[in-house]
């Protein structure tokens, strides 16, 4: 397995096949809401077996000390391998070296322990998103 970080139409593309089939197929939230105009503005953590992508995440800069994570996804039969905390760990350091000082996730309520795990910490309130409760969680760099 590699991980590949950065702005590469290739990795857009691995990123876009992993959502498609997580978000869209699986969890069945409509194409336009999944994919948006920060597509083309982000930077992509991406882990492939061979010329197979199995686990993604994308990077936005909010400001010039803040940036979000977010699109996070693992194809289901490669879940709970730690695949999620390796591309989320690999924009973690994107940021790091970018000198972020904040990180962001806008995460379904569902994996919100999952970042808690990682060192995030709930701000606000629950919100929904797509129809699906979500909650905001941050991070200092």
């Amino acid at each position: 397995m590699r991980l590949e970080v950065g702005t590469a139409a290739y990795l857009r593309a691995a990123s876009s096949y992993i959502r498609m089939e997580v978000f869209v197929l699986e969890k069945d939230i409509a194409l336009t809401d999944e994919f948006d105009q920060n597509d083309a503005n982000a930077s992509y953590s991406v882990i492939f077996e061979g010329t197979q992508p199995l686990a993604t995440a994308r990077f936005l800069k909010e400001s010039d000390k803040i940036a979000r994570i977010g699109r996070v996804a693992v194809l289901k039969e490669h879940r709970r391998k730690q695949l999620g905390r390796q591309v989320v760990n690999a924009l973690e350091d994107l940021a790091i070296n970018e000198h972020f000082e904040q990180l962001l996730i806008h995460a379904e309520l569902t994996a919100a322990e999952f970042y808690e795990s990682l060192g995030y910490h709930r701000v606000g309130k629950p919100y929904d998103e797509d129809g699906i409760p979500c909650i905001t969680l941050s991070k200092k760099i």
